[in-house]
């Protein structure tokens, strides 16, 4: 059987059109979902059961993204790297006499860190999304410490929560303090690599 009539070539050259951009279409779709996965972990599948809907909550992650990037974040300093770590210190101390306000203030300090960086600290909700596009690992504890901090004002929390969440919170501060001098040396040995081969 062969197809002689042009108006049934325009139809099967149409109908080929239309489902070869379904096909880039759905394509696209999972390579932006995968990348989306690998950039945010756990606080992918976070998002995706707070919204309800895949689409919706893949629009707030790209969302997240691009606000980060319109941020003007910067590093510490070494002096404002050292003075926020003595902070740090004088505060897991505190722990032992007073667990609760220890860790309410490793919360503040925290915020402190975030600020002094240049994120925006007035809204918790909006820190917890800005920290996730850097430390996608660390927001599920951040939101734990943050809650027991929140909790304890107006209930009984257990020492073992707040060792937990004081731990959770020393794990995020480190990685806020010193990821630029990791991504420094990682920066100059790409740059080493590249001048090698």
């Amino acid at each position: 059987m062969t197809i002689d009539n042009p108006a049934i070539i325009v139809l099967l050259v149409i109908a080929g059109l239309i489902i070869g951009i379904i096909l880039a279409m759905a394509v696209n779709r999972a390579q932006r979902t995968r990348k989306l996965q690998e950039k945010f972990g756990p606080e992918y599948d976070h998002t995706l059961d707070t919204l309800g809907d895949k689409h919706q909550a893949e629009r707030d992650l790209e969302a997240r993204l691009d606000h980060v990037k319109q941020l003007d974040i910067r590093p510490l300093s070494e002096q404002e790297m050292d003075r926020f770590t003595s902070e740090w210190r004088v505060t897991q101390a505190e722990f032992v006499d007073g667990p609760l306000a220890a860790m309410q203030k490793a919360d503040h300090l925290i915020r402190e860190v975030m600020k002094t960086r240049g994120y925006p600290v007035e809204d918790f909700e909006q820190r917890v999304a800005d920290i996730s596009v850097n430390y996608p690992e660390l927001v599920t504890d951040y939101r734990g410490l943050h809650a027991i901090a929140i909790k304890g004002k107006n209930e009984k929390v257990s020492t073992e929560e707040m060792r937990k969440a004081m731990v959770h919170g020393r794990a995020l501060f480190e990685s806020l303090i010193r990821r630029d001098v990791t991504r420094k040396v990682t920066m100059q040995e790409d740059v080493e690599k590249e001048r090698l081969s």
